[in-house]
């Protein structure tokens, strides 16, 4: 028996249900088990070393998962559902945070239930174990064949525009980054050349972000919306869970 076998597991639901994977992968069933936390887990959380680097989260999602996975595979959204239950496991429900009116800008302490955000609803005839995917394009009328992003996209992203900001006149290319690593082809073309020509200079504004609205509706994820109440000028809707350093590192 492995040393994270030892301590008492949960089996975790996946937002994706497993069917963007393989039929052999690990989480093909939708699931993954997953341990509590323990002190062992808070010693990764104040490691100077690994929060210097930005990785001590992916260290921390790493510990607490029992299922034998490549966490490189895993899309974004099931990602987003394993920190959560990672949350859950190590310091409760509770979550209180600082969240800001956005009718007045005040802010309020608000105390959520991170056990009440639901997955996404997804249409499961739409996704497919190769990660595979077509948008026609409203205005251009091309088409595009997509991916999700998974954790390892995630993170060349966010180097390469570290890498970009350091050199950049003050505009970093945020968004054609992150559509060089979703889209694979246009019109049945996949030479990456050709595809980052179109997204420089021929992607119009108007159907890109159609193309991210589609993207973000049919995207397998947790649903971090949540309804608030402004105590200052009574504004109610809904507000996105803030993630903050709280979230990991609890004052109480």
């Amino acid at each position: 028996m492995s040393e994270k076998q030892k301590f008492p597991t949960e089996v975790v639901d996946l937002p994706s249900k497993g069917l963007v994977y393989p039929k052999d992968h690990p989480l093909a069933d939708g699931t993954i088990e997953m341990k509590y936390m323990t002190a062992r887990e808070e010693d990764i959380l104040t490691s100077s070393n690994l929060i210097q680097k930005g990785i001590v989260i992916d260290e921390l999602l790493k510990s607490l998962i029992i299922t034998k996975v490549d966490f490189n595979d895993v899309i974004v959204g099931d990602k987003n559902a394993i920190m959560l239950a990672a949350r859950v496991l190590g310091y409760g429900k509770k979550y209180e945070v600082e969240v800001t009116c956005p009718s007045c800008n005040a802010k309020e302490e608000v105390d959520f239930d991170l056990t009440s955000f639901p997955h996404k609803k997804i249409d499961e005839d739409l996704i497919n174990s190769e990660n595979k995917y077509e948008f026609t394009l409203p205005n251009a009328d091309r088409k595009i064949e997509f991916r999700f992003l998974t954790h390892k996209d995630e993170n060349a992203i966010e180097s390469e525009l570290k890498r970009l900001r350091k050199v950049s006149n003050g505009i970093t290319p945020e968004i054609t980054t992150r559509l060089r690593y979703q889209i694979i082809s246009v019109d049945g073309n996949d030479d990456k050349e050709y595809v980052n020509k179109f997204i420089k200079n021929e992607f119009f504004a108007i159907d890109s972000k159609s193309f991210r609205d589609y993207y973000s509706k049919i995207v397998p994820d947790v649903n971090f919306d949540s309804g608030f109440l402004c105590a200052i000028c009574d504004w109610s809707g809904e507000v996105d869970l803030p993630i903050t350093t709280n979230f990991f590192w609890p004052s109480r």
